[in-house]
């Protein structure tokens, strides 16, 4: 079934600093396609002040059967946010990995974050 078409299907997420209370604008993510014990990036993107991205990260026939990895760049949002991190960060980076079984469905993965902890599940 990897790969069977049912196109319609979309990936998205959203960000949201705990530690501040709002959403993380500005965090560096990116998308990879794991295969084969290897992976590919597929895009990098970076959340707008609402803490998503302006377009579907996948999208109707992007939006394959498969596994996937999103990492999210939290040191650098935090940094970026004049948060004081010690070298090295607790958190770097936060890779998700999750699979695509429906392609024609929406797959949500939001990311709730603070500099020493996260949370994330299958958003709607």
């Amino acid at each position: 079934m990897a790969g069977a078409a049912r196109h319609g299907g979309r990936l998205t997420t959203h960000v949201l600093d705990t530690m501040s209370g709002r959403p993380g604008g500005g965090m560096p993510i990116e998308l990879f396609r794991l295969s084969g014990g290897g992976r590919a990036l597929l895009k990098s993107v970076r959340t707008n002040d609402d803490g998503r991205c302006d377009a579907p990260l996948l999208d109707g026939a992007d939006c394959v059967a498969g596994s996937y990895e999103l990492v999210f760049h939290v040191a650098a949002y935090f940094r970026a946010a004049g948060v004081d991190l010690p070298d090295p960060p607790f958190l770097d980076t936060v890779p998700v990995r999750f699979g695509i079984a429906d392609p024609g469905r929406h797959y949500h993965v939001p990311l709730l974050i603070s500099p020493y902890g996260y949370s994330t599940y299958r958003g709607s």
